[in-house]
């Protein structure tokens, strides 16, 4: 008969999210695990496969738990949305910009099936974006989309240089020049 398991694995995970948020899937030591977690490796190991499987589901948890995209679906649609998106992943400066972007930094050394996660999540994230620009009449949504994502991608990295950095300005000055830009067709 084996042992009682001693922990729900919600909080197990909810625990795990800012530790490889803040230190990466690479950083983060076995030891950083049980230490956040209280659980020893063993009985981590007899709910999560490897540190891999925890990274993956840490992961999973915080797409699924997270609200950034769901700012994206308040009707209706437009650049308030936009803005509120990119609004949202600065309020977790404290943890060094966005976990996903954080992950997309690592994404040569993570298992495919976290990579494939990662993949969707931006793809769903983009026809959001697309959808939003639609409703505003946007020239081109895929492209505009694009450079959201990446201006996006940009703060979050800024983040890990400057935890006290508050990006607002340059959010709406982006979004601004964004909102005047007119692309000119072919």
């Amino acid at each position: 008969m084996g042992r009682t398991k001693c922990f729900q694995r919600e909080e197990v995970l909810e625990k795990l999210v800012p530790v490889f948020w803040k230190k990466g899937f690479a950083d983060t030591s076995l030891h950083d695990i049980e230490s956040a977690t209280g659980v020893n490796k063993s009985g981590l190991y007899s709910e999560f496969k490897n540190k891999e499987d925890l990274y993956l589901e840490s992961l999973r948890f915080y797409l699924e738990t997270n609200t950034i995209v769901e700012t994206l679906r308040v009707e209706p649609l437009g650049w308030k949305n936009i803005e509120n998106y990119l609004k949202f992943g600065s309020t977790f400066a404290e943890l060094k910009g966005c976990f996903v972007v954080n992950a997309i930094r690592e994404i040569s050394i993570l298992p495919k099936n976290t990579k494939n996660l990662i993949i969707e999540y931006s793809k769903k994230s983009k026809d959001l974006l697309i959808q939003n620009l639609e409703s505003e009449r946007v020239f081109n949504p895929e492209k505009v989309a694009e450079m959201i994502s990446s201006f996006n991608s940009g703060i979050s990295i800024e983040l890990n240089l400057d935890e006290s950095a508050d990006p607002t300005e340059k959010i709406h000055l982006f979004l601004e020049y964004l909102k005047n830009f007119k692309i000119k067709s072919r």
